[in-house]
């Protein structure tokens, strides 16, 4: 990923205050595993999970809104501490469930971020001030977006996302010292 932004992508992203994503083929791999109990089994990228905690930190909302319903993607929403309003699982209208969303919080369109990786998503992310998609989208998604990732879903392409709008606005340095911790005299 360039240290240095373009600037009309530094621009789009500056204001964003918050992000929302799709699930199946953004935060995990698409992939649908099933128990022989017909539990459904997700995986889900550790890198991606920093990225939306790091997001948080610097006061970046995080949403999902997805057409699929499972526990799984509820307790990983829980454990990455996103809260339960912004989470939408079953949904059957994204752009209504995104406008629920970012009145409650007070945002307008070029605020927000989305990222989604196929069809049921062009409706949202055409919706949005800044939108991206995982390396391996529907191609008519990536026509949408103002960023196709390097990274597939579920294999750190939020990461890059979260990245970039910390990057734009001037939290990265920030966030990479304080995980490094105090700093050591050279020997």
């Amino acid at each position: 990923m360039p240290s240095r932004l373009p600037p009309d992508v530094r621009r789009r992203l500056e204001p964003i205050r918050l992000l929302v994503l799709d699930v199946d083929g953004v935060l995990t791999d698409g992939v649908l595993l099933y128990t022989e109990r017909g539990e459904e089994v997700k995986a889900f990228n550790v890198r991606d999970g920093l990225g939306v905690r790091m997001l948080q930190r610097c006061g970046i909302a995080v949403a999902v809104i997805t057409g699929r319903s499972a526990a799984a993607v509820r307790t990983r929403c829980s454990d990455l501490g996103l809260d339960a309003e912004d989470v939408v699982l079953g949904s059957r209208d994204k752009v209504a469930d995104l406008e629920a969303i970012t009145t409650r919080l007070g945002l307008v369109e070029h605020e927000v971020a989305a990222m989604g990786d196929d069809l049921p998503d062009l409706s949202l992310l055409t919706r949005v001030g800044f939108a991206a998609c995982p390396a391996d989208a529907a191609p008519e998604v990536a026509a949408v977006c103002d960023l196709v990732c390097g990274n597939p879903g579920g294999r750190g392409a939020v990461r890059e996302v979260a990245e970039l709008i910390l990057k734009a606005g001037g939290r990265w340095s920030e966030l990479v010292d304080a995980f490094a911790g105090p700093h050591r005299e050279s020997r």
